[in-house]
């Protein structure tokens, strides 16, 4: 065995692959610390040696017989303590290495097998050296990505946080052996001299030492979460005082302490950017947002105990695979003498509750049910919200805290049925709770076969905003906005369901043992939701069907997006207004 790279002097006009995924592989490998390689021979893997052959940073061995390759591999990483780098050509080659990798398996070694290939639509299809390593046996690699060649910035974003993955997965939980799978199109041009800045995902346990916040700008973005421990409260609570820190919320995040923000209103604005957004770090906690209002920033920490690479925002550095709880008290601890300050949390909900206070009397819609309704929730309650524009109607207004209300979305999917049946689930658990159900019609009749559950108690209340389509699609900034009414025959599938009868599910609540109500002006809900919203124990389960106009819910979610103008703003809408969408589009071509 010879170490190539101090064997060979290396051409001085070749340098790295002009494949830009191979480059960030390798820039990676740099970032990681991961220098050891032994390599095989074969043409589907020379723009990956080749590269490495020519950077001095590498420590490159041969083999030839790749089942004793993944061999030497485990003694360089069981001998040194270090990952180790497999490559190999396509064919056949990569199926002698399962044998070494078993023992990587079971022996915990970090072995980078990676596995070039051509083009993966040719599996299948005869061609010479094309084989199939969509699937592994599962004792021989913890993780098994598959990397494709680079076209567009999100592929380019795509890469780089699975390359980061893989590598981090290397040495975790007592590390193993992790493949990937390295797409290439034998590019023959060599002529690239440096690497390209590469973003680099640490993660950290607890017990390790953490990067440092002080003197940074924070925010705390929370997800959709389950309700909070006393302990996480109150350990966000002091982060956020000793750190000048706010936390961002919608209503599914379930956060009821001292310095939450809902910028869902002040985040929408379309003419004036919310500054309060801008940050130096933003530490992700939860699950999946309902409605995506972040903050611009270079750099997401995400903290859960699962410890996965969540690269939601497309800007993570740091992932904690620890307790929430553990995270805050951590921080807490490193700066626990600063100064306690809340400048930056008073300054930020002034200027969300001064845009509250703008919002114009709003047709009759979803928006403005939410707002009517939102103080007459009752305390201790719980509310479940459907997808979409419900999730987003009911997340523009401020709930008080003081109400302990728990909210929550069937956002784990994201898909629009099961609300109804999610609802009744949560009812079963607490007789004396009310529960409360805000949905739209589409989302409604998937999941109405729920109300006939002989189970439905008489704390369960569902609102159905019926508009005889999913109106979501006929809103004004929709992609599907374009096709006006010709959006609701497939679209917006509008027309179904007794296309907005006033009987149909009348007759089917009432039938089943339910108290009624309905709506179809402001006047009407006002005459009715207060008996909806009661805190008081009713004999029966209660439905309230309100029917709205597609137009006037586009009309009053335009509104809500515009109370706020800068002067930018204003430029930007004149030039629309000369120019219309299409001149926009060709100028915006035209700078790029």
């Amino acid at each position: 065995m010879e170490n190539t790279s101090k064997t060979y002097t290396h051409p001085s006009d070749k340098h790295y692959t002009s494949e830009k995924h191979t480059q960030i592989l390798i820039a990676l490998l740099k970032a990681h610390g991961i220098r050891k390689i032994v390599a095989s021979p074969g043409a589907t893997n020379v723009c990956f040696v080749g590269s490495l052959q020519s950077d001095p940073y590498f420590e490159i061995y041969s083999s030839v017989d790749e089942r004793s390759a993944a061999y030497i591999a485990c003694g360089l990483a069981k001998e040194s303590g270090e990952p180790v780098v497999l490559s190999c050509t396509g064919a056949t080659a990569s199926r002698n290495y399962p044998a070494g990798l078993t023992e990587a398996y079971y022996s915990n070694l970090p072995i980078l097998a990676v596995t070039s290939t051509q083009f993966q639509g040719r599996v299948g299809h005869l061609i010479a050296q094309v084989i199939d390593r969509s699937s592994l046996m599962k004792d021989i690699a913890k993780k098994s990505i598959q990397i494709q060649e680079i076209h567009t910035k999100e592929e380019e974003w795509s890469v780089e946080s699975s390359i980061n993955d893989a590598l981090l997965e290397l040495r975790r939980h007592g590390g193993g052996p992790v493949h990937i799978n390295l797409m290439t199109s034998y590019s023959k041009d060599f002529s690239v001299k440096e690497l390209p800045k590469v973003r680099v995902i640490h993660r950290h346990f607890y017990g390790e030492a953490f990067p440092q916040l002080k003197g940074r700008k924070i925010l705390v973005c929370v997800g959709s979460h389950v309700r909070w421990t006393e302990r996480l409260t109150n350990a966000v609570d002091e982060f956020c005082e000793l750190y000048d820190a706010a936390v961002i919320c919608e209503h599914i995040s379930n956060y009821r302490g001292k310095y939450g923000i809902y910028p869902v209103l002040i985040g929408s604005q379309e003419d004036k950017p919310c500054d309060f957004l801008k940050v130096d770090v933003m530490i992700h906690i939860g699950n999946i947002l309902g409605l995506n209002t972040v903050a611009t920033t270079d750099e997401v920490w995400r903290v859960h105990p699962d410890g996965e690479v969540r690269d939601t925002f497309k800007r993570l550095t740091n992932v904690f695979e620890m307790d929430e709880s553990q995270f805050f008290e951590c921080y807490v601890e490193m700066n626990k003498n600063a100064l306690r300050k809340t400048e930056y949390y008073t300054a930020f909900q002034t200027a969300c509750m001064e845009l509250e206070n703008k919002i114009p009397e709003l047709p009759f819609s979803n928006p403005w049910i939410a707002k009517t309704s939102i103080p007459y929730l009752p305390k201790d309650c719980q509310l479940y919200l459907g997808i979409l524009n419900t999730l987003r109607s009911w997340s523009y207004y401020y709930i008080s805290h003081d109400s302990n209300i728990t909210i929550y979305s069937n956002t784990g999917g994201f898909g629009t049925d099961g609300l109804v049946s999610s609802l009744l689930g949560a009812s079963l658990t607490n007789p004396d709770k009310i529960y409360f159900g805000i949905i739209g019609d589409l989302a409604f009749f998937y999941d109405m076969n729920a109300l006939g559950n002989r189970h439905v108690g008489n704390n369960f209340r569902l609102l159905v905003i019926n508009n005889g389509r999913g109106t979501e699609f006929r809103n004004y900034n929709h992609l599907a906005e374009r096709f006006g009414e010709a959006a609701d025959p497939y679209i917006a599938a509008a027309g179904h369901y007794g296309y907005m009868s006033q009987k149909l599910v009348r007759h089917y609540a009432e039938d089943l043992g339910y108290k009624y109500l309905s709506a179809r002006n402001k006047e009407e809900y006002l005459a009715a939701f207060e008996q909806f919203f009661t805190p008081e124990k009713l004999e029966q389960p209660v439905l309230f069907e309100v029917f709205t106009d597609s137009e006037k819910e586009s009309e009053a979610l335009k509104l809500l997006h515009h109370l706020d103008i800068s002067a930018s703003g204003a430029a930007k809408n004149l030039v629309r207004g000369i120019l219309g969408e299409k001149g926009v589009s060709m100028v915006k071509k035209i700078l790029n």
